[in-house]
Protein backbone atom coordinates (compact mmCIF):
# COMPACT_ATOMS: atom_id res chain seq x y z
CA UNK A 1 0.00 0.00 0.00
CA UNK A 2 1.40 3.24 -1.14
CA UNK A 3 1.77 5.76 1.61
CA UNK A 4 -1.23 9.10 1.71
CA UNK A 5 1.74 11.47 2.12
CA UNK A 6 0.50 15.12 3.03
CA UNK A 7 -0.24 17.14 0.08
CA UNK A 8 0.78 21.44 0.65
CA UNK A 9 -2.06 22.23 2.23
CA UNK A 10 -2.78 19.36 4.55
CA UNK A 11 1.09 19.81 5.65
CA UNK A 12 0.27 23.32 5.95
CA UNK A 13 -2.50 22.49 8.60
CA UNK A 14 -0.82 19.74 10.34
CA UNK A 15 2.30 21.67 11.35
CA UNK A 16 0.38 24.58 12.48
CA UNK A 17 -1.73 22.20 14.35
CA UNK A 18 1.74 20.62 16.01
CA UNK A 19 2.98 24.18 16.90
CA UNK A 20 -0.57 25.10 18.48
CA UNK A 21 0.11 21.48 20.60
CA UNK A 22 3.55 22.22 21.25
CA UNK A 23 2.92 26.30 22.50
CA UNK A 24 -0.20 26.36 24.25
CA UNK A 25 0.53 23.87 26.88
CA UNK A 26 3.47 26.02 28.04
CA UNK A 27 1.79 29.12 27.68
CA UNK A 28 -1.38 27.96 29.94
CA UNK A 29 1.26 26.19 32.32
CA UNK A 30 3.70 29.33 32.85
CA UNK A 31 0.82 31.87 33.71
CA UNK A 32 -0.69 28.99 35.88
CA UNK A 33 2.77 28.86 37.97
CA UNK A 34 3.76 32.39 37.56
CA UNK A 35 0.02 33.86 39.50
CA UNK A 36 -1.22 30.45 41.18
CA UNK A 37 1.95 28.38 41.87
CA UNK A 38 0.21 25.20 40.40
CA UNK A 39 0.77 23.43 37.12
CA UNK A 40 -1.40 23.22 34.43
CA UNK A 41 -2.06 19.69 35.13
CA UNK A 42 -2.50 20.34 39.13
CA UNK A 43 -5.10 22.93 38.14
CA UNK A 44 -7.30 21.14 35.68
CA UNK A 45 -7.58 18.54 38.40
CA UNK A 46 -8.82 21.25 41.08
CA UNK A 47 -11.15 22.03 38.45
CA UNK A 48 -12.80 19.04 37.57
CA UNK A 49 -12.80 18.91 41.41
CA UNK A 50 -14.19 22.22 41.49
CA UNK A 51 -16.86 21.14 39.25
CA UNK A 52 -18.01 17.88 41.02
CA UNK A 53 -21.07 17.33 43.23
CA UNK A 54 -19.41 18.27 46.76
CA UNK A 55 -16.23 19.06 44.91
CA UNK A 56 -15.54 14.93 45.06
CA UNK A 57 -14.89 12.30 42.79
CA UNK A 58 -13.51 8.68 42.89
CA UNK A 59 -10.23 8.35 41.96
CA UNK A 60 -10.76 6.31 39.16
CA UNK A 61 -13.36 8.94 37.97
CA UNK A 62 -11.26 12.08 38.41
CA UNK A 63 -8.20 10.25 36.34
CA UNK A 64 -10.83 9.33 33.42
CA UNK A 65 -12.15 13.17 33.33
CA UNK A 66 -8.14 14.47 33.91
CA UNK A 67 -6.90 11.37 31.01
CA UNK A 68 -4.49 10.18 33.51
CA UNK A 69 -3.14 7.10 34.52
CA UNK A 70 -3.41 6.68 38.00
CA UNK A 71 0.02 6.67 38.90
CA UNK A 72 0.26 9.80 37.53
CA UNK A 73 -3.04 11.07 39.16
CA UNK A 74 -1.80 9.64 42.49
CA UNK A 75 1.61 11.46 42.39
CA UNK A 76 -0.42 14.96 41.38
CA UNK A 77 -2.92 14.21 44.40
CA UNK A 78 -0.26 13.47 46.79
CA UNK A 79 1.49 16.62 45.48
CA UNK A 80 -1.87 18.64 45.91
CA UNK A 81 -2.62 16.45 49.06
CA UNK A 82 0.71 17.77 50.89
CA UNK A 83 -0.11 21.58 49.74
CA UNK A 84 -3.52 20.74 51.65
CA UNK A 85 -5.62 21.90 48.70
CA UNK A 86 -7.10 18.45 48.64
CA UNK A 87 -7.52 15.52 50.37
CA UNK A 88 -8.00 11.77 49.89
CA UNK A 89 -10.65 9.61 51.93
CA UNK A 90 -12.38 6.17 51.63
CA UNK A 91 -15.45 5.94 49.36
CA UNK A 92 -18.60 5.66 51.56
CA UNK A 93 -20.06 3.66 48.34
CA UNK A 94 -17.49 1.31 47.40
CA UNK A 95 -15.25 0.66 50.64
CA UNK A 96 -12.29 -0.57 48.00
CA UNK A 97 -12.21 2.69 46.50
CA UNK A 98 -10.62 6.19 47.22
CA UNK A 99 -12.12 9.93 46.67
CA UNK A 100 -10.45 13.10 46.53
CA UNK A 101 -12.20 16.10 47.65
CA UNK A 102 -10.89 19.78 47.95
CA UNK A 103 -10.89 21.28 51.04
CA UNK A 104 -11.19 24.84 51.59
CA UNK A 105 -8.00 25.82 51.14
CA UNK A 106 -8.32 23.94 47.76
CA UNK A 107 -11.56 26.01 46.81
CA UNK A 108 -9.76 29.33 47.21
CA UNK A 109 -7.19 28.23 45.06
CA UNK A 110 -9.03 27.40 42.21
CA UNK A 111 -11.34 30.41 42.65
CA UNK A 112 -8.79 32.70 42.59
CA UNK A 113 -6.63 30.86 39.52
CA UNK A 114 -9.65 30.74 37.51
CA UNK A 115 -9.82 34.31 36.52
CA UNK A 116 -6.06 34.75 35.30
CA UNK A 117 -6.36 31.22 33.78
CA UNK A 118 -9.77 32.68 31.73
CA UNK A 119 -7.84 35.70 30.98
CA UNK A 120 -4.77 33.53 29.19
CA UNK A 121 -7.15 31.63 27.62
CA UNK A 122 -8.81 34.57 25.68
CA UNK A 123 -5.90 36.07 25.17
CA UNK A 124 -4.22 33.24 23.53
CA UNK A 125 -6.75 31.24 22.10
CA UNK A 126 -10.25 32.61 21.84
CA UNK A 127 -9.34 36.65 21.02
CA UNK A 128 -7.35 35.42 18.40
CA UNK A 129 -10.48 34.39 16.26
CA UNK A 130 -14.27 35.66 15.02
CA UNK A 131 -16.67 34.18 16.57
CA UNK A 132 -17.71 32.02 13.37
CA UNK A 133 -14.10 30.79 14.23
CA UNK A 134 -14.89 29.63 17.28
CA UNK A 135 -18.04 27.71 16.16
CA UNK A 136 -15.85 26.50 13.59
CA UNK A 137 -12.83 25.37 16.41
CA UNK A 138 -15.48 23.75 17.89
CA UNK A 139 -16.74 21.76 14.75
CA UNK A 140 -13.27 20.64 14.00
CA UNK A 141 -12.15 19.80 17.55
CA UNK A 142 -15.79 17.49 17.34
CA UNK A 143 -14.45 15.74 14.44
CA UNK A 144 -10.97 14.92 15.77
CA UNK A 145 -12.41 13.94 19.11
CA UNK A 146 -14.85 11.71 17.04
CA UNK A 147 -11.52 9.74 15.76
CA UNK A 148 -9.35 10.16 19.09
CA UNK A 149 -11.88 8.65 21.33
CA UNK A 150 -14.13 6.50 18.99
CA UNK A 151 -15.57 4.81 22.03
CA UNK A 152 -16.43 8.34 23.88
CA UNK A 153 -14.88 6.98 27.23
CA UNK A 154 -13.79 10.31 28.03
CA UNK A 155 -17.12 12.33 26.21
CA UNK A 156 -18.64 13.70 29.65
CA UNK A 157 -15.61 15.46 29.51
CA UNK A 158 -15.77 17.54 26.46
CA UNK A 159 -19.41 17.58 26.20
CA UNK A 160 -20.16 18.70 29.63
CA UNK A 161 -20.66 22.45 28.46
CA UNK A 162 -22.78 21.80 25.45
CA UNK A 163 -26.01 22.37 26.89
CA UNK A 164 -25.17 25.68 28.34
CA UNK A 165 -26.83 28.64 27.24
CA UNK A 166 -24.10 31.46 25.94
CA UNK A 167 -23.40 33.64 28.71
CA UNK A 168 -24.50 37.97 28.17
CA UNK A 169 -21.81 40.13 27.67
CA UNK A 170 -19.96 40.96 31.37
CA UNK A 171 -20.68 37.86 32.93
CA UNK A 172 -18.67 37.00 35.15
CA UNK A 173 -18.44 33.26 37.55
CA UNK A 174 -17.69 30.92 34.17
CA UNK A 175 -17.13 27.14 35.20
CA UNK A 176 -13.62 26.97 36.66
CA UNK A 177 -12.57 24.16 33.58
CA UNK A 178 -10.92 25.71 30.83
Amino acid sequence: MATPWLDGRELRAWIRLRGVLELLPGVLDSQLRRDADLTEFEYYVLAMLSEAPSGTLRMSELGRQTNATLPRLSHVVSRLESRGLLERRPCPEDRRATNAGLTEAGWRKVREAAPGHVVTVREHVLDALTDEQVDQLAAITDALLARLDPTGSMAATYTRYDGVPDAPTGSTAPPTGG
